[in-house]
């Protein structure tokens, strides 16, 4: 069963889906890719909580890694790429070329990309921390005045923070 809620952040409402009480889904309004409001389910926070308390910390630069649990859905290709997305550290970027070699399969950077693209749970698992090989910002499904938002909101809590510690568990 599908519930989802919505609540404010500094980058405008996001909409929390959960199916069966296990988060599935984080969108911004006006988001590409985001499913029609009717398949989010009944309105309901229950939920919610840990998620709502844990992007309230992470917005007050207070918390750098996410420990809740994720149900992302998606074709196992997907799930991978936003499992390798899930361990780029806060602060820190990665091009789709370096998450294809991480992937195992070097000449994979657009199919990584579609996937970047096609990510449902944003800042979470964080997406916008995926940059052309460049260094260019390149394609957000919520905007790329969000994403570079994100990015420089990350790099600026980080300035004098300890980032030390176990690296990130594989969230699903």
């Amino acid at each position: 069963m599908k519930q989802h809620t919505v609540i404010d952040s500094p980058y405008g409402p996001l909409t929390l889906v959960a199916d069966d009480g296990v988060l599935c889904g984080l969108y911004m309004t006006d988001q590409r890719h985001r499913p029609p409001e009717e398949t989010f389910g009944d309105p309901d926070d229950t939920p919610f909580a840990e998620a709502q308390d844990q992007l309230a910390a992470y917005f007050a630069g207070e918390l750098k890694d996410f420990t809740l649990e994720l149900r992302p859905h998606g074709t196992p290709f997907q799930r991978r790429v936003w499992a390798e997305l899930a361990r780029i550290p806060y602060g820190e970027t990665r091009t789709y070329g370096q998450l294809a070699d991480a992937l195992g399969n070097p000449r994979a950077s657009r199919a990584v990309g579609l996937a970047n693209g096609r990510n449902p749970i944003g800042i979470i698992i964080p997406c916008h921390r995926v940059i052309g090989a460049s260094g260019s910002l390149t394609g957000y499904g919520g905007g790329l005045h969000r994403k570079r938002q994100l990015l420089d909101f990350e790099r600026g809590t980080r300035v004098g923070s300890h980032l030390g510690g176990d690296a990130p568990q594989q969230l699903w």
